[in-house]
């Protein structure tokens, strides 16, 4: 996220001597993106935050194929997703390619007993159902229905939630995950036809910081495989850091409608990007005021991207027979819109109380296998009249 954030205690200088009361040292970490050019945070230890004990098993996450090229409409009944209890084993990708994995999940366990840290991908986790605490080494954030929650890519964390009932929507992204550009000016603040600025934007506000050496399990995805490693430290173990790669959350509730006398075009919806896909957010807004107005989306062309739409609450108005928990894809190379009825239902309607979050990708998505386990394999036919 583009703008500075400073958190517990640093030292006036970068790079210089920052001693505990004891007189021992802390330990400085760099800790960036896209080498030394991207966004960057530095933090300071109470350990080398670099001592590995053990590493101990191994194993493939990659998902699994079963439509590599696939031209097909889908519906997916994301709720038909079972709970796990752990974390990570909860985390089913549907659709990939070599720039996201669009992810489901349904943990049960409150806490799990280890740490995780994404060394592939930035993670966007969209909470549908739930409530708890995301826990950081660089601090942690509340969250509840309905916050995006934007982890930059090796973060270590924790998800703490408060009951077993959790429905959460992945996107894990090998490009890093921004504010639209075009929202920003020249110095990355937020402009005012923004549909949401920095006050919006929640940063972490509590440190946690624990000076404990033992073993400390922290799976590492790294290339596709969970890597089991046990470090000899806390890795919650930051006195203070300052900088601009952090993680923050954001409310789809906060985020500000732009409407027209006409349909307006899916970028108005825009949220976040990267160089690969778009996420928008789909919010409760007032419909077209154009007297002759049409408020349902026009029947386009999927050319260049596949579209995912992930229907979180309310009456989805273009589409029939949708409901909450429910994805629709629609690939690259044909055209879709409205179903039949919807266009004629919308005239005339004043609002819309949708909420969805849509993901729009340059390259086709795969199909994987869980997402045929959960899919409607008819779904493409509903155009039919």
């Amino acid at each position: 996220m583009p703008f500075y954030h400073k958190l517990g205690e640093i030292p006036p200088k970068r790079h210089t001597i920052f001693k505990k009361p004891n007189g021992d040292f802390y330990y400085e970490q760099l800790f960036g993106t896209i080498g030394f050019d991207g966004m960057s945070t530095n933090s300071y230890h109470e350990q080398r935050p670099t001592q590995v004990k053990a590493i101990k098993k191994q194993y493939s996450i990659v998902p699994k194929v079963a439509k590599a090229n696939n031209i097909q409409s889908y519906r997916f009944r994301g709720f038909q997703v079972k709970p796990e209890a752990d974390y990570l084993q909860s985390r089913k990708a549907i659709l990939t390619n070599s720039d996201c994995n669009i992810i489901l999940a349904a943990p049960k366990n409150k806490k799990q007993d280890y740490f995780y840290k994404n060394t592939d991908a930035d993670e966007m986790i969209f909470i549908h159902k739930g409530t708890g605490k995301l826990r950081t080494m660089y601090g942690n954030l509340d969250f509840k229905y309905g916050d995006y929650l934007i982890i930059p890519r090796g973060m270590i964390y924790k998800i703490d939630f408060d009951t077993e009932d959790n429905r959460l929507f992945i996107v894990e992204s090998y490009h890093p995950i921004y504010t639209p550009k075009r929202y920003r000016n020249w110095f990355g603040q937020l402009l005012e036809h923004s549909p949401f600025c920095e006050r919006d934007i929640r940063r972490p506000e509590e440190l946690e910081t624990y000076n404990e050496t033992g073993d400390f399990t922290i799976n590492v995805k790294k290339q596709g495989e969970i890597i089991e490693m046990v470090y000899a430290s806390h890795p919650f173990d930051v006195i203070g850091y300052d900088g601009y790669n952090y993680p923050y959350a954001f409310s789809i509730h906060d985020f500000e409608p732009i409407t027209g006398r006409v349909h307006q075009p899916p970028p108005v919806h825009q949220t976040f990007e990267t160089a690969a896909f778009v996420v928008c957010s789909f919010v409760p807004r007032l419909y077209d005021y154009h007297p002759e107005a049409i408020p349902a989306p026009y029947n386009h062309s999927n050319i260049d991207s596949d579209e995912v739409l992930y229907y979180v609450d309310g009456d989805f108005m273009s589409r029939n027979d949708i409901e909450a928990g429910h994805i629709s894809l629609h690939p690259a190379g044909i055209p879709h819109g409205p179903h039949p009825g919807a266009m004629e239902r919308s005239i005339g309607k004043k609002d819309t109380q949708e909420l969805a979050v849509m993901v729009d990708t340059f390259k086709p998505l795969q199909v994987t296998e869980e997402a045929l386990k959960i899919a409607d394999e008819d779904y493409f036919k509903s155009w039919l009249e």
